[in-house]
């Protein structure tokens, strides 16, 4: 680990802009502007938290330059009117207070602009696009389909709506490039630093752009300098709308994927070097996809794979003399030696600074593991699918800067129970220490994380939450008693002013006859069997040579090292060659991909009609379709299952009884809130609040989301 971040940390420049240091927050939507295009406190309180966090220079979400025509979502912000200018001086200066930079992105989504679908508006574009049958539908729960109608349309999809198309005239490009110029000039106005044009994305300048959605035949279309040439024109005409030195860059993709005839990146080395020409000062080197295809955005802009972008950044900058921002998972050590080696100038973090606003801080002030994590579950960018506005599954302050303020000292302290050693639990107890309440943390296991220990196993993101909160809660006075039953009189024990009941969900085994038979293990004993290998209920089930491995593995504390047991598993588990999973929610989904990584013959099979239940959309698309590829068989609607000796039996949707064989059958449902504890508590006369999955089973945002209720209510 880089223990300075020298490079990282170190200042830049752009154009005639210093910045701090070489960090940027990506530009990405927030869905929190007031109506109409207006900048508001929400929005205010949302990039100063950045700012203040010591980032290098923010970029705003996408701001329309067209409001409301060609506008993604209904409460974006827009600079398209004077009237706008106020609003976005706000926030402006709620990022200068902070010593920071912010850059204004301009965008017009064109063929992508939902806001258009809705009123039925053509929607503006090179060219007709070219579209295929989307698999994006196909990952939707039933509740999510009407709300995705947009998405849909926009890709394709089966039963969506007709769309209508305005491939521009010479007449409308002009138009289009005085939109621009017009709004850089209000941003300008406003106090910004600069702009950035959204020259990416599959949105109205990358229409031009791409050649697998340029089909035109003039100037603007066929080689890659025509293609460009609309991005030409709006950077020129910005220059003469601002001057010489306000900053200007553009946003371009290094790559499509998954396109036939997408743009490469020998593609995006022309193109950068025209913008360089037309007065650009940087380039972001970004991607895009097929959008009827539901893995695009985990494989390109908001990438799955760690780093994925960098290489094409790379052959970027070696093209042109202006500094090249890279986005795309980019951790800050790997940032700091790209940044060091020359393959980029700025890294762009978009997720990690909405889990942590204060990473460039903690970073220079040598508090790395303090940062708290990125668990890339998706659930901010998911959230813009079906209109919902920003959100964090491990931070609930972020995009509630105002509603959630951050923790501060409690008026009056009080001594605070928390049962539970969950992540729950666990956030609770942390945050209620902040506030100054003197805490005990009861846990009846041996060992804290509750189901986030397991799900750490099946996906490393989570260990590193699991670590961080531990990690916390060590530097913390919360005191921790493990291995103890919590009960009205130990309870009462402790003298404490409040409860806080953090026990998780209960997993009664669904009613499926044959679910007693030998070879099933539910959830409870897997977590035994990393826990408590000695628990009764795992013997008959699991070899006793197989339980005394893991009994070792316990006794040496490698069992509480779930990084150990995702590597140790390559080599050996205790489990037979073909297994069944009964359930197709999150739980399931991740423990069939961990399972077939680790060779074993993986079917999901459930009743239910749609899989993925718990997961973000954009996690879903990528499981759904990483679980295909791998041959992993997803049996959803099916009927009447039944569980044999070495055999799984169901009813299809057409009446035929089929069967699985199986050496072992997992059960990952059934899974339901408790509140027993809770309610008995209560019944003493006990002031108690409940947190996660005793309340219903939320996951890990329900989790996070339910610590900062309870212990601001406290």
């Amino acid at each position: 680990m880089a223990s300075s971040f020298a490079h990282l940390l170190s200042p830049g420049r752009i154009g005639s802009m210093t910045l701090r240091n070489r960090i940027v927050m990506t530009a990405m939507g927030s869905d929190l502007a007031e109506g109409g295009g207006i900048g508001g406190a929400r929005l205010r309180a949302y990039y100063a938290e950045r700012a203040k966090g010591g980032v290098g220079l923010i970029m705003t979400e996408a701001v329309s330059v067209g409001y409301p025509f060609g506008a993604g979502r209904p409460n974006v912000l827009a600079l398209s009117e004077d009237r706008h200018i106020d609003g976005m001086r706000v926030i402006v200066e709620g990022v200068h207070e902070h010593g920071g930079k912010i850059a204004v992105q301009l965008n017009h989504t064109g063929p992508n602009a939902r806001q258009d679908i809705k009123a039925v508006r053509p929607l503006w574009t090179s060219s007709k696009p070219r579209l295929k049958p989307s698999d994006v539908g196909e990952a939707m729960l039933e509740s999510e389909i009407a709300l995705g109608s947009g998405t849909i349309a926009m890709t394709g999809g089966a039963g969506a709506p007709p769309l209508t198309y305005n491939p521009l005239s010479h007449e409308d490009i002009g138009k289009a490039v005085n939109m621009w110029a017009s709004a850089a000039a209000r941003a300008q106005a406003a106090g910004a630093d600069g702009v950035e044009v959204h020259a990416a994305h599959g949105y109205l300048i990358s229409s031009f752009i791409s050649p697998n959605t340029n089909q035109r035949t003039d100037e603007y279309g066929g080689s890659v300098e025509n293609r460009a040439r609309m991005l030409v024109e709006v950077l020129k005409g910005i220059r003469s709308a601002v001057g010489r030195d306000f900053p200007v860059w553009c946003k371009i993709d290094s790559q499509e994927f998954f396109q036939d005839h997408g743009i490469t990146v020998e593609d995006a080395k022309i193109t950068a070097r025209l913008a360089q020409e037309a007065g650009a000062n940087a380039i972001t080197a970004s991607a895009y996809h097929n959008p009827a295809f539901g893995l695009g955005q985990s494989n390109s802009h908001t990438p799955h794979i760690p780093g994925l972008l960098i290489a094409n950044a790379a052959i970027i900058k070696s093209a042109i003399d202006i500094p090249v921002i890279t986005p795309g998972r980019i951790e800050p050590e790997v940032a700091d030696r790209g940044i060091a080696d020359g393959r980029f100038d700025f890294v762009s973090m978009g997720r990690k600074l909405l889990a942590e606003p204060h990473l460039p801080n903690k970073l220079a002030a040598g508090k790395r593991d303090d940062i708290r994590p990125c668990i890339y579950c998706y659930t901010c960018i998911s959230q813009l699918t079906f209109g919902g506005s920003i959100r964090c599954a491990v931070r609930p302050e972020t995009g509630n800067e105002i509603d959630v303020p951050a923790v501060a000292a409690a008026p009056r302290k009080k001594r605070v129970v928390v049962v539970g050693a969950g992540p729950g639990g666990m956030e609770t107890a942390r945050r209620l220490a902040l506030k100054g309440h003197a805490v005990t943390l009861v846990e009846r296991g041996r060992r804290m994380g509750g189901t986030l220990r397991l799900a750490s196993i099946a996906y490393e993101p989570n260990e590193r939450l699991l670590r961080w909160l531990h990690r916390q809660l060590e530097q913390s006075p919360v005191e921790v008693k493990l291995g103890t039953e919590a009960t009205i009189d130990s309870v009462r024990a402790f003298g404490a002013d409040a409860i806080v009941v953090a026990t998780g969900a209960v997993r009664a085994a669904p009613a499926i006859p044959g679910v007693d038979s030998p070879c099933v293990l539910t959830g409870d004993d897997l977590r035994n069997l990393l826990a408590d290998p000695s628990a009764p209920g795992l013997a008959g089930r699991i070899g006793a040579g197989a339980r005394l491995a893991s009994k070792l593995g316990a006794v040496a504390g490698l069992t509480a090292m779930p990084g150990f047991i995702r590597e140790s598993s390559k080599a050996w588990m205790p489990l037979g060659k073909r297994i069944v999973i009964i359930g197709g929610d999150l739980v399931g989904l991740e423990l069939a991909e961990f399972l077939r990584h680790r060779g074993r013959t993986v079917t999901v099979i459930d009743d239910i009609p749609r899989f993925g239940a718990g997961m973000p959309i954009v996690r879903r698309y990528r499981m759904l379709h990483e679980l295909k590829e791998m041959g992993v068989p997803l049996l959803r609607g099916v009927q009447d299952i039944g569980i044999g000796e070495r055999s799984v039996n169901y009813l299809t949707d057409t009446g035929q009884r089929r069967s699985i064989g199986t050496d072992h059958v997992i059960v990952a449902k059934g899974a339901r809130g408790d509140l027993t504890l809770a309610t008995a508590l209560r019944g003493a006369g006990l002031d108690v609040f409940t947190v996660g999955d005793c309340e219903g089973v939320g996951y890990i945002d329900g989790a996070m989301k339910g610590a900062a209720v309870a212990a601001e209510a406290i």
